[in-house]
């Protein structure tokens, strides 16, 4: 096997275990030469059925950098239009594959390609005639297939445990710090807050362990996801508190907000007090959580 360029092909939302799996196998495949992650960007979903697009576990630019993170040398990132979906798929192979001159072609077991999204990765091997090899990879397995979907269904029942493991870190949400309504600070728990668009996965609604990320720094942080339902809130939103910190002042800065550890659900208290209160049994419980463990990267 001569040294060349492998391409790794899929949608890869997340980065997954599954999808790591197969940057693993395209590095093989390009015996010391580069390894390219094609993606397509918008979901394939949201094109073609957009009242059924999924919610994302990363935005583009994320996608990117946990591509080149988990071993591609390069991305490229296909756009997905109704043409391209229409595409034979002895088209897509000379359109899109073929310019890009690939020595081989890592794909999923359960990748499809060409219209109707009828043709997988024996048949693109049959179509590549030998100008490149073609390596299927099978699902990744761990107490369930590792998949998006399934990820995001762990998200929505707020069981961040379980979708690290198949993420192979913790999940991380990021966005910009706005400028909230000043509670958190009143209370004695100042946080940064970030909003969250429906286009975008997140955990359940519910107060978490993690941590909070910006820039070099990381801090261990109690997180409450929700509307804050005490103060009658209507916007989504995530909450972060930084242990013992209260000269933060994130305010414009992107952060990203690491999930360790589901701790309960969102409650509706009767009182400041009351919510103090159990505001303080969160931090304390947040300390327990994340004692002996190490942010990731």
């Amino acid at each position: 096997m001569t040294s060349g360029k492998a391409l790794a092909i899929g949608n890869f939302d997340g980065v997954h275990r599954g999808h790591q799996a197969i940057l693993e196998a395209a590095r093989t495949f390009s015996s010391g030469g580069t390894v390219t992650a094609v993606t397509f960007w918008p979901h394939p979903t949201s094109v073609l059925r957009p009242d059924q697009a999924p919610a994302l576990l990363c935005r583009l630019s994320e996608r990117v950098n946990l591509l080149k993170a988990s071993g591609a040398d390069e991305v490229s990132i296909v756009e997905f239009t109704r043409t391209l979906a229409a595409k034979t798929p002895e088209e897509f192979v000379e359109k899109v594959l073929c310019p890009l001159n690939p020595t081989a072609v890592v794909v999923g077991q359960n990748f499809r390609f060409g219209v109707e999204a009828k043709a997988d990765g024996h048949q693109m091997r049959a179509i590549a005639q030998g100008r490149f090899e073609v390596e299927v990879q099978p699902i990744v397995v761990d107490e369930g297939r590792i998949s998006s979907s399934r990820i995001r269904a762990l998200l929505v029942q707020g069981n961040v445990e379980v979708a690290a493991q198949m993420l192979g870190r913790y999940f991380r949400y990021n966005g910009i710090v706005v400028l909230g309504d000043q509670r958190g600070h009143e209370l004695g728990f100042p946080t940064a807050n970030v909003t969250i668009p429906e286009r975008y996965a997140c955990p359940a609604d519910g107060v978490y362990a993690g941590f909070l990320r910006c820039g070099s720094e990381t801090w261990p942080a109690a997180i409450s996801v929700g509307t804050n339902p005490t103060f009658d809130g209507e916007q989504r939103r995530v909450e972060s508190y930084a242990l013992d910190r209260w000269d933060l002042n994130l305010y414009g800065e992107k952060v990203g907000v690491d999930f360790v550890a589901r701790l309960r659900g969102q409650m509706r208290f009767t009182s400041r007090n009351e919510l103090v209160h159990q505001m303080r049994n969160d931090v304390a419980a947040t300390r327990k959580a994340l004692e002996g463990l190490t942010p990731g990267v």
